[in-house]
């Protein structure tokens, strides 16, 4: 447990390098941390034989896509970044909404895979499955929040 924590500070701390970096420096942070994750995942969920080939080849697919979603996030506290001392009200619900929807596509990936995983490995595993990505993801949501201003916070008003 102690190497989840330390993989989620990792991530944490990464957040503030994405918000300064491109597009390849962020796929270069995902590799290594997605590397790290799966070693997590690896201690945590232990299978063989034909359910380990099939946890990993849907695991490895779930990563594909929560990655994708992870840049829609990066991107969105960029946008957030660079707007907040000039949001108007119309800027700030599309950024709300876009959280929102974000959020949701999130949570949804994580339920269709617990249903993959559950077909192709059996309960446990996926129960396992789902039970640490809500972990992680409740984890770096938090920090988000801990890390960036609230609307209004730092107005000079």
């Amino acid at each position: 447990m102690k190497k989840l924590v330390m993989i989620c500070s990792a991530v944490l701390l990464s957040l503030g390098v994405f918000a300064q970096s491109n597009k390849e420096d962020v796929d270069i942070i995902q590799s290594v941390l997605g590397k790290q994750k799966k070693e997590i995942v690896a201690g945590f969920i232990k299978l063989e034989g034909a359910q380990a080939d099939a946890f990993w080849k849907n695991y490895d697919a779930y990563e594909t896509e929560r990655k994708a979603l992870g840049k829609k996030r990066i991107e969105l506290l960029e946008k957030y970044a660079s707007s907040y001392n000039s949001m108007d009200d119309a800027q700030m619900d599309g950024i709300i909404k876009e959280i929102q929807s974000l959020q949701e596509k999130t949570d949804k990936l994580i339920v269709k895979y617990y249903g993959i995983i559950k077909k192709g490995s059996g309960v446990k595993p996926a129960a396992q499955f789902y039970q640490l990505e809500g972990y992680l993801l409740s984890v770096i949501r938090a920090s988000i929040l801990d890390n960036i201003p609230f609307i209004g916070e730092l107005d000079n008003k």
